[in-house]
């Protein structure tokens, strides 16, 4: 089985790319099942139903937030709604929705968790302990577990792949949206990458309009950041997991999407 993890969805016209050649794009990868970051999809703030329902329709099988997530208020009746469409599991359990959820990744039980660090983030319930009572609530219940921790510091989401290094069989970061070079597996099993990157425009920051960022750099005064215009690019890792349920490979994916609608390997 294999699972493709896309990085954070920056602006809707990445959302127009993946609505036009994402099952195409899984075909060619030989992708079972697809999870994504999508909190930035709405033009950098946040996720709302209407993308969020696109990307679903689009071959996306599983949504993952971070603190972006209560960005467009029309998300939270989806978050209530469909299990398919979660935010970070360390906020309280009163916010809406769900952190985790149990959904088909193939023939196979995936126990997907979303957590966000503490680290230069909002401070929410402690994400070690959160996933801890998440395995222990659903022991027996499915066929493997998939974690994205939404993170900046690398120590955290290292830490927490260590810590769960064995029992959770896929584990990725996302948030910063660059790309890391650490895909492997871990000494317990566990397949790993430090950040997945973006899917977004290749110009601008971090899939923002670079004078925007350079002027709120150098005036610290509010701006109004929108999606970079340019090509885009498609980064994540594709997951391989044997009849076990452990993985054997992890394979880092950056392509970059033509403008015939294609996608490049690179």
């Amino acid at each position: 089985m294999k699972l493709l993890a896309l990085g954070d969805i920056v602006g809707i016209r990445t959302v127009d790319y993946l609505e036009r050649e994402l099952w195409s794009l899984r075909s060619r990868l030989g992708a079972d099942c697809v999870v994504a970051n999508g909190e930035n999809a709405d033009d950098i703030h946040g996720l709302s139903s209407t993308q969020a329902n696109r990307l679903l329709d689009a071959g996306v099988d599983l949504l993952t937030t971070g603190n972006h997530v209560w960005g467009k208020r029309d998300l939270i009746p989806l978050l209530e709604e469909e299990s398919r469409v979660l935010r970070p599991a360390n906020y309280p359990p009163t916010a809406p929705g769900s952190g985790w959820a149990i959904v088909p990744a193939g023939s196979w039980r995936m126990l997907a968790i979303n957590v966000m660090g503490n680290v230069f983030m909002d401070s929410l319930a402690d994400p070690f302990d959160t996933v801890e009572k998440i395995l222990d609530r659903n022991a027996g219940s499915y066929d493997f577990a998939m974690l994205d921790i939404h993170a900046e510091a690398t120590a955290e989401k290292l830490a927490l792949a260590r810590a769960f290094d064995g029992r959770i069989a896929v584990i990725f970061g996302t948030h910063t949206h660059v790309q890391t070079a650490d895909e492997g597996i871990l000494p317990r099993g566990s397949g790993y990458i430090t950040d997945l990157g973006m899917c977004g425009t290749a110009n601008g920051i971090l899939g923002t309009d670079a004078d925007a960022v350079i002027r709120k750099f150098r005036t610290h005064m509010p701006q109004r950041f929108l999606p970079a215009d340019g090509p885009l690019r498609l980064s994540g890792a594709l997951f391989t997991l044997d009849s076990s349920f452990r993985v054997t490979a992890v394979e880092r994916i950056s392509l970059s999407c033509t403008s015939a609608g294609q996608t490049t390997k690179k």
